[in-house]
């Protein structure tokens, strides 16, 4: 059997879709519209003012793309921060670059991780967004060799043109998004 393509995977979606909601057109079905990494720094900075740039780094050789800094949008004095700060990096990723970061998640880190055992459903929001935490980095084959003192987590958001949580839910699953089990739901 040969292995798809996460690209090849959407284009097959439009046929499985169309049985669950009744799509007359193919543009109807959902598609990737972008991935977007976040990571926030801002107690990290405080320590030492190069981690920005240590960080940066990583999530460059993670996505493949130069990251953009993201400055406070306001300022909180008791947090001690003032209004343009740098308080995290975020790359999106779209076209070649969102499919193979995407093949990458599915298909290396995401068994790498310890103790997986699928996503949450409820990780998808009402407008067929999904947001998976990641609690590090190292699960990353490019990171696997760099030093383990500066561990940092990442939120990703694969954002799709579903309308809503269901159909969301449905064309992440036929994308090949390992979701929990509904047994193992139960069971909690």
């Amino acid at each position: 059997m040969k292995h798809l393509t996460v690209k090849e995977k959407e284009g097959e979606v439009f046929g499985k879709m169309k049985e669950l909601f009744h799509y007359k057109n193919v543009m109807a079905s959902p598609k990737m519209a972008k991935v977007v990494i976040n990571v926030g720094t801002g107690t990290m900075v405080k320590k030492d003012k190069n981690k920005n740039e240590a960080v940066a780094d990583r999530l460059a050789k993670i996505t493949g793309q130069k990251t953009a800094l993201r400055g406070a949008k306001q300022s909180i004095s008791s947090f001690k921060i003032r209004q343009g700060d740098p308080v995290g990096v975020v790359a999106t990723l779209r076209g070649k670059r969102m499919f193979a970061f995407l093949e990458k998640l599915i298909n290396v880190a995401l068994p790498r991780t310890k103790d997986f055992r699928g996503i949450n459903r409820s990780g998808v929001d009402n407008i067929g967004n999904l947001t998976i935490g990641i609690k590090e980095h190292t699960i990353f084959p490019e990171t696997a060799d760099e030093d383990i003192r500066d561990v940092f987590g990442l939120s990703i958001t694969l954002v799709s043109t579903a309308k809503n949580k269901k159909e969301g839910t449905a064309f992440f699953e036929l994308l090949g998004i390992p979701f929990k089990k509904e047994e193992e739901k139960k069971k909690k």
